[in-house]
């Protein structure tokens, strides 16, 4: 082998060791040559589910007789703390994993699948025979759920937002980082029967404002993979490191034959 064929070679490993695909940070890049349009979406209705946090008043003419459709108030003191004169707090239904609450007086309710609109309806219905002309309001304390991967700020997200879609937990999360794979991102969700079932939403593209997980809903949770980059960066790649020794015995025997070479022609 001549001193070319050796500096030619050693040029070419380092040129492909040092070559990583590109990945395009962008997202809707199916968008990039329009400037207006409409987006198609779901029906989307948020609704009541397992271990969703309700806040239910019941008022009416008489208030001594709606007082036992209420939870009763209580007094919370901070962790830590002894004082009781903390402003009284109302009691809140938490939603079993059945479904269920336990309501004043009916007795255990199924509500999960309802909106806060319908339990109203339902509970004013019910109402009706125990108080002259009930007002019932129901409203949802909020629910969370978990973004975790390659964003800025790993974490659980509680929100009292009707509406939540994954650009709302994304960028609540400081947005996604340069080495986040933009088009698999995994959405996991708890079915009624207690299984979990999944979907993948890819950011590249504007369809996924059609998709039954792009608005998310109580105890989601988001996974962001990492690229290829940085699964490449994470771990000891055996023939990376084959290939930097390969190279190195190269440039050793060059700068041998190099200085073999200086010494002969003086």
């Amino acid at each position: 082998m001549n001193i070319k064929t050796i500096f030619i070679t050693a040029a070419i490993i380092i040129l492909f060791s040092g070559c990583k695909p590109k990945h395009d940070l962008a997202l809707f890049t199916d968008l990039d040559q329009k400037t207006q349009g409409t987006l198609a979406t779901l029906p989307y209705t948020n609704t009541i589910e397992p271990e969703s946090e309700l806040v239910i008043l019941v008022k009416s003419e008489v208030p001594a007789a709606a007082a036992q459709f209420n939870l009763p108030y209580t007094n919370i003191a901070p962790d830590g703390s002894t004082d009781t004169q903390t402003a009284p707090k109302i009691q809140t239904y938490m939603v079993d994993d059945k479904g269920n609450i336990d309501f004043p007086v009916l007795g255990q309710l199924h509500v999960a699948g309802m909106t806060i609109y319908q339990l109203k309806d339902y509970l004013t219905e019910r109402l009706k025979q125990y108080l002259k002309d009930p007002v019932v309001t129901v409203s949802l304390q909020g629910y969370q759920v978990s973004v975790i991967g390659e964003v800025g700020s790993p974490r659980a997200i509680y929100t009292r937002a009707d509406r939540f879609s994954i650009l709302d937990a994304l960028a609540q999360c400081g947005d996604l980082t340069e080495y986040a794979r933009r088009d698999n991102i995994l959405v996991m969700r708890r079915t009624a029967d207690n299984q979990i079932e999944y979907g993948r939403l890819n950011l590249s593209s504007s369809n996924i404002t059609t998709s039954p997980y792009f608005w998310l809903k109580n105890n989601d949770i988001v996974v962001v993979e990492p690229n290829s980059i940085k699964q490449d960066n994470s771990k000891v790649n055996q023939n990376n490191t084959y290939r930097l020794s390969v190279l190195s015995s190269i440039l050793g025997i060059c700068s041998v034959i190099a200085s073999v070479l200086i010494a002969t022609l003086k």
